[in-house]
């Protein structure tokens, strides 16, 4: 038996395609069926990736009886909400204003017009742990609205109304011409001091469990760190990444990172994988290697894009899926931790070393089996064992690999194989810096591969961007997080290889976001002025585990700008700014990619245009310069010949005795063109009391 969602793409969608519930997809039948029948929505959202959507499909949906008072009383919805954002944001809005709270599964109650009234997150099958039997919520919100149906929906119109408000910048932030909105150096300052008095000093992060990765945050603080030589910002992101780098949250044997951890130090995963924190976590490794030469982050990166490309890469497609599950065969974490005795069987006189390193005993470290986690330094170990680091590290290596073969061949869990638009673009993004960085051709190919598919498949003849693709079809338009979040990629893609087309594309989709997305009072909302009318439109601003839509559009914007010297997308970014330049210092984990665009608007920005054979050996060696160590506020464009260059950095830019030419400007001054570069270094490292 299988209902209407047999007939979707969505992973998560088909996993509940055989439920006896008669669940619809979101769309124009399921809400007239409401309001012909007079019916309020049930409206489920979660993911595929999501444990406890499994587990209340397992007690609840998969349960006769309860599907029987759902198809009865109700019109069931189904939302997958990596593919529908725009209505996860709205109703995740009004779960935060009715309990306080929010997560996934998203269980809501709204009228036939879509106006949410009652809803909560997980409701288990019988009443435990304070929480009503999920039946018994069914039953009394059934009654509710036969009896008190007024009530209801008065209550449900305040509530859409409150959204709104909140949409509209109601709020705290206040209009964009308030004191304080223009980006200023005593923001960041603000925002690192917020960060150290709220660092959690042993553990690295910020606050307690759940822990997520704070990729955003280090980000920025490496970025600040470059501005004045502060040790308080690199100390802090240091210390956050070498504990999540040795925790159970890293998979020690395949690479990558789990979604977050459980506990406040990092030990215990939710298991699940996401492409987008491994895309962000492997920028920020790969810059922190830039900025200290550590070869430990170098590893975390090649280990993390490796599993990227491994895992999650669609086959014959290039892009990249959207994520791997939590469970295995209905069991967290069954894929990847470990007895003492498996682990002494695979390695024989090679585990003792192992264990040492890893944390191993006979009891485990978490519920009776182990979640690796290093414990002790190559260095450490070498005193320990009385050997070499170099042969410590190879023996782990080898390890590893034994281990990391004989995991392969345990059932493995489910992969949601759907290609995002958004987070394709964080991995676009990260797979190109890391090629350009780490001289690794491999890794460019991968995320010029998975440029043309997401170009090619994704974006239709008018420019528009549609946001999901699974078995050779798209589903869902774009938002303005896969306009942005795309472009970005683009951009590193166009300085790992300066091919034009990349630099085109990302300019048409910023146009179109300008076109389209924009608010009148600044910002962009999160859908387009012709998508599906909802019962408010979005416009995020907090980042959440993806950069705020927003956020990365005024950094994208800024960077446009100054490749192209047009005013307009400069505006359009100081606009958006604007909204949250006084709130954003004092909330700074909840607004680090905005802290970042503030970073960069403050500037100064470096304009780097290099022109001449590109393949040569003087242009390769001016180029390489530019990219030589971690520059955040810097742009880089190249090309033969600047005047035929869709870049009008690269205009007017002749050769200087006949050898490939670099001219740096800042803040519209400019300085003499050099040849060399030791030339262009120093112009680069030059303060701005010099430039």
């Amino acid at each position: 038996m299988s209902n209407r969602l047999a007939g979707e793409t969505s992973p998560y969608l088909l996993q509940h395609a055989h439920n006896p519930v008669d669940w619809y997809p979101w769309g124009t039948e399921a809400l007239e069926r409401a309001r012909r029948e007079d019916k309020p929505i049930f409206l489920s959202i979660g993911y595929a990736a999501c444990h406890w959507c499994h587990v209340m499909e397992r007690e609840s949906f998969e349960d006769a009886a309860t599907a029987a008072d759902l198809n009865r009383d109700f019109v069931a919805i189904k939302v997958d909400r990596e593919e529908r954002p725009d209505l996860d944001a709205v109703y995740m809005d009004a779960i935060q204003q009715m309990t306080g709270q929010g997560g996934w599964p998203m269980s809501i109650f709204l009228t036939p017009d879509g106006k949410p009234f009652y809803g909560g997150t997980y409701f288990p099958d019988t009443r435990r742990h304070g929480m009503p039997a999920f039946r018994d919520v069914l039953a009394g919100v059934h009654r509710a609205w036969t009896e008190r149906r007024a009530e209801l929906e008065e209550a449900g119109a305040r509530l859409v109304a409150s959204i709104a408000r909140e949409t509209a910048g109601a709020d705290e932030r206040g209009p964009s011409d308030s004191p304080g909105s223009a980006p200023s150096a005593w923001m960041l300052d603000a925002a690192v001091a917020d960060l150290e008095h709220s660092f959690d000093a042993a553990h690295g992060g910020w606050g307690g469990a759940p822990k997520f990765p704070p990729s955003m945050t280090i980000e920025f603080l490496l970025r600040v760190y470059t501005r004045a030589g502060d040790p308080r910002p690199l100390a802090m992101g240091r210390h956050t990444i070498d504990a999540m780098a040795a925790g159970g949250i890293h998979d020690h044997l395949g690479g990558g990172f789990a979604r977050y951890a459980t506990d406040a130090h990092w030990l215990v995963p939710h298991f699940e994988k996401m492409l987008y924190d491994n895309a962000q976590l492997a920028r920020v490794y790969l810059h922190a290697w830039q900025l200290t030469g550590e070869a430990r982050y170098r590893d975390v990166v090649i280990g993390t894009l490796d599993f990227m490309a491994r895992e999650l890469r669609v086959p014959h497609d290039g892009a990249f899926a959207s994520s791997l599950d939590a469970d295995t065969d209905g069991e967290e974490g069954a894929t990847y931790v470990w007895d003492q005795a498996e682990i002494r069987d695979a390695l024989g006189d090679a585990s003792a070393l192992f264990e040492a390193a890893y944390d191993v005993e006979a009891n485990g470290n978490w519920e009776g089996r182990t979640i690796l986690q290093r414990v002790r330094s190559d260095e450490e170990l070498a005193d320990a064992f009385a050997l070499t680091v170099d042969a410590v590290h190879g023996r782990l290596a080898a390890a590893e690999s034994v281990l990391l073969d004989r995991r392969s061949r345990r059932p493995q869990p489910r992969r949601d194989d759907k290609v995002l638009a958004a987070w394709n673009g964080l991995a676009l993004g990260a797979f190109a810096d890391a090629g350009r960085a780490l001289s690794e051709s491999r890794y460019i190919e991968v995320a010029r591969e998975a440029a043309d598919f997401l170009l090619s498949r994704l974006r239709t003849a008018d420019g528009r961007l549609g946001r999901s693709w699974k078995d050779d079809r798209a589903s869902a338009v774009g938002v303005l997080e896969d306009y942005a979040h795309l472009a970005d990629g683009l951009l590193a893609v166009y300085e790992a290889t300066f091919e034009e087309r990349w630099f085109v594309a990302a300019r048409e989709l910023m146009d179109v976001v300008l076109g389209h997305f924009a608010d009148p009072a600044g910002g962009f909302f999160d859908t387009a002025d012709d998508a599906e009318a909802l019962v408010a439109r979005p416009k995020s601003l907090q980042d959440n585990a993806l950069p705020s839509g927003n956020a990365m559009a005024a950094g994208v914007l800024l960077r446009l700008a100054a490749l192209t010297g047009e005013a307009r997308y400069a505006e359009a970014a100081e606009r958006a700014i604007a909204l949250v330049a006084s709130i954003a210092p004092r909330h700074p984990t909840a607004f680090a990619q905005w802290l970042i665009a503030i970073d960069l608007a403050i500037g100064p920005l470096d304009e780097v245009a290099v022109v001449g054979e590109p393949g040569s050996a003087t242009a390769l060696a001016l180029i390489e310069t530019a990219f030589g160590r971690f520059r955040p506020r810097q742009v880089v464009a190249a090309s033969g010949d600047g005047d035929t260059s869709a870049i009008a950095l690269l205009h007017d830019r002749p050769l200087r005795d006949g050898a490939p030419t670099a001219y740096v400007c800042r803040g519209f001054t400019c300085r003499l063109p050099v040849v060399t570069p030791e030339a262009l270094r120093e112009q680069l490292d030059a303060g701005a009391d010099t430039f």
